[in-house]
Formats: structure tokens, sequence, C-alpha cells
């Protein structure tokens, strides 16, 4: 089992964001921070001529401004590129935590949530690989 090194973070709210990036980069993950879907898409779009920066993990907000994290999952679900994604939501709607899974969360946290059910839905989509898993 080959465990995450680089995290890519997606999150609107600053304070959150921020909070998430610091608990994970002291646990001594790589940490790439995007305000927004469509920050984060181009983020990935870089990583993927840098292979040294590809995320081993993708932590995305359901609801941003611009691409939502379920925009996010789609379009990586169109280029075909396999990456264990894991979204947080304060909504508690089932609907949309089967949506994330059909187009191909590995995780649903949410919100509000303990930093260690994140951790554990990282660790565990590392551990078990491409998974469906809801906390």
């Amino acid at each position: 089992m080959r465990m995450p090194n680089t995290i890519y973070l997606a999150e609107d709210d600053e304070d959150m964001r921020s909070l998430i990036a610091l608990a994970l980069t002291a646990d001594g993950y790589d940490v790439t921070q995007a305000k927004d879907g469509s920050e984060l898409l181009e983020l990935l779009a870089t990583a993927a001529t840098t292979p040294m920066r590809r995320p081993d993990v993708i932590v995305s907000d359901v609801l941003m401004p611009g691409y939502s994290g379920m925009g996010v999952l789609a379009a990586l679900h169109r280029c075909e590129w396999k990456v264990p994604v894991i979204l947080i939501t304060a909504r508690q709607d089932d609907a949309i935590v089967h949506e994330a899974i059909r187009l191909g969360a590995s995780a649903v946290v949410r919100k509000p949530f303990d930093i260690d059910d994140l951790r554990i839905a990282i660790l565990s989509v590392a551990a078990i690989g491409f998974s469906d898993l809801v906390s």
C-alpha cells in the first residue's frame, strides 16, 4: 500500500481551507490549496503534465462558486483521471451522496466533522483504493 503524500484541497471558505490545510500539513502531507473548483481544475491541468505534482488524493467541498465538487468529479470522469476524491459537504441530502458516489467519489465526509474523520477517510482511500465510503 502506497501512502498518500500530495493532497489537493478545494474549499471556498478560507478559514475552513486554512484549518484543514494546516492539520494535514502537520501530518506530513504536501497540501496544495484551491479557493474553488475552477482553480482546482487549473491546478490539475498543470499537474497532468508534471507527474511529480500529481495529487494522491483530492479533497473538495461540494458547494463552491464556479465548478462545484460535483463538477470537478464530472471533469475527472470525462478525462478518465483515476485519483481518489473525498468530498466534504454540509448538505445532509442523501441524493448528493449517491450522486457523488455515482460520479466516482471515493468518500463523502459530512460537515461538521472532526479533522480525524477526514484523516481516516484519506488513509482509508489509500488503503482500499476507490471504494464507496460515507461517514
